[in-house]
């Protein structure tokens, strides 16, 4: 019989006994605990823990894992979940004119990368504006947004969320500022990526604006979306020497380089059940 594998992670206020408890679980349900990680952060005094497991006695299920689970997560006042890793993450991406981040997602879904469920793109542009990428057999939606349209777009996307059971969005460049609303009823559920020079350099042509001011390193941010612009639990970041024989077109190139690199290693770890939230910053346990 093949083995199930599985992620169990948690979070919840620090005491002694909850690594005992979790691995005592795990063996008493005839798993094979493959890998652990943790992290005892001193300043909130919260604990954090995620373990990838196999099984292969006949009817351990993802169901049957919780419903023993439970008793541990109610004595220790666990915030936890336990999935399946066949289970994939439902994942909707929403893009703009600048499809360099959607195209990479995409190839790296279909070469098995990035496993996951992939129920929709949306875009504020329509089809043709994409008339050169094969999105095989995914749905699009175009949303078109103006001033006037943008509220009801956003519960048109709220209604593709739910009818489609989406467990994150990911904004590829998505080149729409969200609602407060929007971005609150999203928190937690929604990735975006963006470069790193913020809050410096706003608004138009950010890398010829550094170009401008002579910087020399330049980087990209993935992090959760929260009504507070830009300013989300940070996932991912990465960043790249430049100089001053770079044009603004160099910088543009490379920083495209990044998004692409830092999207895809942040949703990565998401589908992996790699990261954590942690207030206003996150835990992320690097494979």
């Amino acid at each position: 019989m093949n083995p199930e594998n599985f992620y169990l992670t948690l979070t919840c206020t620090n005491r002694p006994g909850i690594v005992a408890a979790v691995s005592t679980y795990i063996f008493e349900m005839g798993g094979d605990i493959e890998e652990a990680q943790q992290f005892d952060d001193k300043d909130s005094k919260r604990f954090f823990m995620r373990v990838s497991f196999s099984c292969v006695q006949a009817g351990v299920t993802a169901d049957a894992l919780r419903a023993g689970f439970s008793p541990i997560a109610e004595r220790f006042g666990l915030s936890w979940e336990i999935r399946a890793v066949t289970d994939l993450k439902r994942v909707l991406i929403m893009a703009s004119k600048l499809d360099h981040c959607l195209v990479d997602l995409l190839y790296r879904w279909r070469i098995g990368e990035l496993p996951m469920v992939i129920c929709g793109i949306v875009s504020n542009h329509p089809r043709e504006v994409y008339s050169s990428i094969d999105f095989a057999n995914i749905p699009f939606h175009h949303l078109p947004v103006t001033p006037g349209t943008k509220a009801q777009q956003e519960e048109k996307l709220l209604a593709i969320v739910s009818d489609y059971r989406v467990d994150m969005v990911i904004l590829a460049r998505y080149m729409q500022i969200l609602s407060d609303n929007l971005s609150s009823k999203l928190s937690g559920k929604c990735i975006n990526v963006h470069h790193s020079f913020l809050p410096s350099f706003k608004g138009a042509k950010p890398y010829h604006q550094a170009h401008a001011r002579g910087i020399k390193l330049i980087g990209a941010t993935a992090h959760f979306v929260t009504s507070d612009l830009d300013e989300g639990p940070i996932i991912e970041q990465d960043v790249t020497r430049v100089t001053h024989g770079d044009s603004p077109d160099d910088l543009v190139r490379k920083g495209r380089d990044l998004e692409r690199q830092v999207l895809s290693r942040a949703l990565r770890y998401y589908l992996h059940d790699r990261v954590l939230i942690n207030g206003a910053t996150s835990v992320v346990f690097s494979d």
